[in-house]
């Protein structure tokens, strides 16, 4: 594994710089999203041919406070450790829970609609693709840094060992991250298609993003069960228990928007 590249007098995280890289390619497709809806982040459609860098601006704060919230829940997770020596732990480059990043950036997507005046579940369809783009990039960045990410030992032959990762092993582990960069581009395929069904047909607004929550919630829950981290509700881990909310929810708001879309009678 990479943990780091020394380019010079420079030591350079790999897993800052592929959330780096991550960021990057999410404002991307988020651009390519809003520019195939001809939409401007003003309330308004833009014409034919017309293009913004809005997905950029929102990428930029959403992914602030994305990575805010997945390292404040990562350290809220071991309280008496934080509180014992706080200030190490909130600025250490490593330990970013995922529930933490989506907690974070949804608060931020919200206010960002709201800005922008564009509906809230309208806003969200626009940036699910991109936020499973993302999510997908940034997992190579566990995979490099070898930062405990990875699942329990194997004997499948694509079984790995992190002897100089971050948290390293020299036992042949699932290489939990690349699982992971598959299933969530596979993710942002399926919503960027669904995307691409509901331009020009009256398709409810917030259908792509209760996908986005079934479907990354569903894929998380599975991958957690060859994961090592601690079990507590349930036998669940803290990252299976927030999938099972995840689907909870998208399947309830999923039924919600489908019933306004086809009311009784």
């Amino acid at each position: 594994m990479i943990p780091f590249l020394h380019l010079g007098p420079l030591t350079i995280p790999t897993f800052g710089l592929m959330v780096a890289t991550a960021l990057l390619i999410s404002a991307y497709v988020l651009q390519a999203d809003i520019d195939r809806r001809r939409l401007h982040l003003a309330g308004t459609k833009i014409a034919a041919g017309g293009k913004q860098d809005e997905g950029f601006l929102v990428i930029g704060i959403a992914g602030i406070a994305g990575l805010a919230g997945a390292r404040l829940y990562h350290v809220l997770e071991s309280p008496s450790e934080f509180f014992s020596n706080p200030w190490p732990q909130l600025f250490s480059r490593f330990g970013f829970a995922w529930f933490g990043g989506f907690l974070g950036g949804f608060v931020a997507l919200i206010f960002l609609a709201r800005y922008y005046r564009v509906p809230i579940l309208e806003f969200f369809d626009i940036c699910s693709p991109a936020a499973c783009a993302g999510y997908a990039v940034g997992r190579i960045g566990c995979f490099l840094s070898g930062d405990g990410d990875y699942g329990r030992p194997t004997s499948l032959p694509w079984g790995m060992s992190f002897p100089n990762g971050v948290v390293p092993t020299t036992e042949r582990v699932h290489p939990t991250p690349l699982y992971e960069l598959v299933a969530w581009l596979v993710i942002a395929w399926i919503l960027w298609k669904l995307g691409s069904k509901a331009l020009g047909t009256q398709r409810p607004a917030g259908e792509i993003f209760c996908w986005y929550l079934i479907l990354t919630g569903v894929a998380r829950f599975l991958v957690e069960i060859i994961r090592i981290n601690p079990r507590s509700f349930y036998g669940m881990s803290n990252a299976q228990t927030a999938s099972v909310v995840s689907v909870i929810l998208g399947l309830g708001l999923l039924w919600r928007v489908g019933s306004r879309r086809n009311p009784a009678g």
